[in-house]
């Protein structure tokens, strides 16, 4: 019997503000410890909490690019539970009249349309942190930070939509990508801005009934999403195909160990004894400020992927890159146009501009090398004045001065031979020297014309011109091949 995993996934995104949700402490992340802090954020009596505007912006943008309902009212309550670094004993969040509701993400992944509903987004504050190393006596005690307290969240809850590991972390990475193109999250997941717990299930494929759910919970990487799917599908199946029964329980991946460990079954969750914030009024969204918001978010990935591939007539694996960032869209865009020719304009951008960016660190928009300057050398390789090799070089001297394409190829020398004359004595010598493989041409192993070429090239240093050194080598040699 076939065996599915289903999967749905919890994702908390802390949102892009510079204050926190309820009070005025700095969110900057990396701050001493227990700096950014206040009798609010501590939980101190008789503090009490005033919402953030910005932050309710924010999760507002974020719901309508998932499709989402904004109710106009929405309700905080106290979600209770002990831990450490819970100080007041109680989280602010939303339960049961969350801010959005019934939104779906559709998209399509390698030729397939994939449809993931959205049950929920609800605002809530972040808990601070437990440090558990790097301090004196850290192997004796617990260290706290406060400073994450109050950060605010939007947690986004999805349906069980998703039928496998990889598909559960392209989402996420695709949810990564529209978050930092709305602006509400900066994406950073090893600062833990972003993370998602998992559900998943087994159950024999193309059935109706859902298995026994189990979560795994504080995933920070889309790498280790997958994997700890992997091991909790393989590690369900091999219980289920032994006879056994899966238990609902809540884990954790463990990274060194590349496995799931039990954080807490069903019989030890939580009962949280919700009940509504008392120092909250109603949270009230206005139709006009949606509409407001709605009219306000940018072009989204999705579309600008769509848009560049009908647009421009580049591959959609291309397209999708350069759809991550609107920079990287405006550079593309303002390369093709000024090249006349989007295809070789994609592949610089895809190949020696991409490599630079990563080898550098340097961010498309900071490139010292502007869109038309990198057109001027796509149109200096396209018309053959220089070779794609000579173009590479072109481009890091424009990349390290900023100086143009053609004052580079003027001051280096680098323009390709392409004059007969020139060219002929090379081509010559060549045929001479090289009667192997001129005999092995002519007895029909055409093969060896490429070899032939390269001396060509090699003995120019380079310049000649291939087209026209092997226009000169068939001539010589007989074109009959």
């Amino acid at each position: 019997m076939e065996l599915e995993p289903v999967i749905g996934l919890e994702i908390h995104a802390q949102l892009l503000t510079s204050t926190k949700i309820f009070c005025g402490c700095s969110t900057t992340f990396g701050a001493p410890p227990n700096t950014h802090v206040c009798p609010v954020c501590l939980g101190l009596p008789g503090a009490l909490p005033v919402l953030n505007r910005r932050v309710v912006e924010l999760a507002v943008r974020a719901s309508l690019a998932l499709g989402c309902d904004v109710q106009p009212v929405s309700l905080f309550a106290r979600k209770n539970y002990f831990y450490p670094d819970l100080p007041k004993g109680y989280q602010i969040s939303q339960y049961d009249q969350p801010l959005a509701t019934d939104g779906r993400l559709q998209y399509e992944s390698e030729g397939r349309q994939v449809d993931v509903r959205i049950i929920r987004v609800h605002l809530e504050e972040d808990a601070g942190k437990s440090l558990h190393e790097g301090f004196a006596g850290s192997g004796r005690a617990t260290h706290l930070d406060f400073n994450r307290s109050g950060v605010p969240l939007i947690e986004i809850v999805t349906h069980p939509d998703l039928r496998s590991s990889a598909a559960a972390a392209d989402f996420f990475s695709r949810l990564r990508t529209m978050f930092r193109a709305l602006g509400v999250n900066d994406g950073n997941m090893e600062e833990g801005s972003l993370r998602c717990d998992a559900n998943v299930s087994v159950r024999p494929a193309g059935a109706e009934r859902l298995g026994v759910k189990v979560e795994v919970k504080n995933i920070n990487s889309f790498r280790y999403l997958q994997h700890a799917l992997d091991y909790e599908y393989e590690r369900q199946t091999g219980v289920l195909r032994a006879g056994g029964a899966i238990t609902q329980e809540t884990r954790l991946w463990d990274v060194a160990g590349g496995r799931t460990l039990p954080m807490r079954s069903k019989e030890e969750a939580h009962d949280y004894r919700y009940f509504p914030e008392p120092d909250l009024p109603p949270l009230e969204v206005s139709a006009e400020w949606v509409a407001a918001i709605a009219e306000s978010l940018p072009e989204l990935p999705e579309a600008r992927k769509q848009r560049l591939v009908s647009e421009f007539g580049i591959a959609e694996r291309d397209a999708a890159w350069l759809a991550q960032s609107a920079d990287a869209t405006s550079y593309f865009e303002a390369a093709a146009r000024a090249a006349g020719n989007a295809k070789a304009a994609c592949n610089w951008i895809m190949g020696p501009v991409g490599r630079y960016l990563n080898e550098h660190g340097v961010e498309i928009g900071d490139l010292r090398v502007g869109p038309e300057r990198l057109a001027e050398l796509v149109a200096l390789v396209e018309e053959g004045t220089i070779s794609t090799s000579a173009g590479r070089s072109v481009f890091e001297r424009m990349a390290q001065s900023g100086a143009s394409a053609r004052s580079v190829v003027e001051s280096e020398g680098l323009a390709q031979i392409d004059d007969t004359d020139l060219l002929g004595a090379a081509v010559r010598e060549v045929v001479d020297g090289n009667p192997d493989a001129v005999a092995s041409y002519r007895g029909g192993k055409t093969g060896t014309l490429g070899f032939l070429v390269g001396q060509v090239m090699r003995r120019t240093g380079g310049k000649a011109n291939p087209r026209t050194a092997r226009a000169m080598l068939l001539d010589i040699l007989g074109g009959g091949h």
